[in-house]
């Protein structure tokens, strides 16, 4: 019998001031994960403007930085793993958005993880109703950690 895991790898690419710690940004993952999820490997990176940009290209055939990507694992047919994928967060973005939406900055920080989480575990924002399921969770779990509403008299961020 195996015992239960929850592993959250945290890279700093980057070190600037406003960066959350690992414990900080470790809460956040294990609050997004379902309690059925107690088994759950990831990586959380943090990364500057030239890396995220270069991965937006690569993958979404996107110009420019953006302030999450999520890479699910896809894993091979019968073979179980924990693995759930990786979260490349830019930071200067999300220090940037943070300003811009007149948000404190670890609220911020914990929505964008929160965020990447939730499309390791499948959700998506590319349809109205799958965008309100979406942000209706995000919500729920940004609230559970002392967050006030992200979309609060905002459109949403789709």
């Amino acid at each position: 019998m195996s015992n239960t895991h929850q592993t959250v790898d945290v890279q700093f690419a980057m070190a600037v001031e406003g960066i959350p710690g690992e414990d900080a940004i470790r809460q956040w993952v294990l609050q997004a994960l379902p309690e059925h999820k107690i088994d759950a490997e990831l990586t959380v990176r943090i990364v500057d403007e030239a890396e995220i940009t270069a991965l937006n290209r690569q993958y979404r055939g996107k110009d420019g930085a953006t302030n999450v990507l999520s890479f699910p694992y896809e894993g091979i047919p019968g073979v179980d793993t924990a693995l759930l994928g990786d979260i490349v967060i830019c930071a200067p973005v999300v220090a940037s958005e943070a300003v811009a939406q007149d948000k404190p900055l670890d609220a911020h920080w914990a929505h964008i993880v929160v965020h990447g989480v939730l499309h390791l575990l499948g959700y998506d924002h590319q349809h109205d109703a799958h965008a309100h399921e979406m942000e209706t969770r995000e919500t729920d779990l940004l609230i559970n950690l002392g967050y006030p509403d992200p979309y609060q008299g905002r459109a949403s961020e789709r």
